[in-house]
């Protein structure tokens, strides 16, 4: 069975705190991988989730590393067509700007579910070779979409 490798990584202080933005990325993740199972299983592929702490000092120095996911060695940005933003975070954060993600006209400080699931199906979808083109159904003319990706 192929694996679909997603990888995120977030701020945990001395503490064992993180932020809230992280905290609902977290139970984002942890609500969608029960989907992906099953939704890929039929398809050969397991999900598979590893998880990072940025140590407090390190995230200093680096804040927009914090909550950030790959899925298949791909930034969930990449996936997305996504751009990376930032806004002032919370006290874990000690008042960093840390890490947003701008998909349009709309900014999301926590990754939803439903943008994880997209992404991780278009990482599925690129690993079976099912990357398209003029010719093969695939959503050549949909903002978005990048064909061969």
């Amino acid at each position: 069975m192929k694996t679909l490798k997603i990888l995120w990584q977030r701020l945990v202080t001395p503490e064992g705190d993180t932020c809230e933005r992280c905290g609902s990325t977290h139970d984002a993740i942890v609500q969608v991988m029960p989907t992906l199972r099953d939704v890929l299983r039929p398809l050969g592929i397991m999900p598979v989730l590893e998880t990072r702490e940025i140590a407090l000092d390190a995230f200093k120095g680096m804040p927009s590393e914090s909550n950030r996911i790959w899925i298949a060695g791909r930034s969930i940005e990449d996936w997305l067509d996504a751009s990376v933003g930032k806004s002032t975070c919370c006290s874990a954060c000690g008042g960093a700007e840390c890490r947003t993600l701008e998909i349009g006209s709309e900014t999301f400080e926590a990754i939803p579910e439903q943008l994880i699931l997209k992404a991780a199906l278009l990482a599925a979808a690129a690993s079976l070779g099912a990357g398209g083109d003029e010719g093969s159904g695939c959503c050549v003319q949909q903002p978005g979409c990048r064909p061969g990706a």
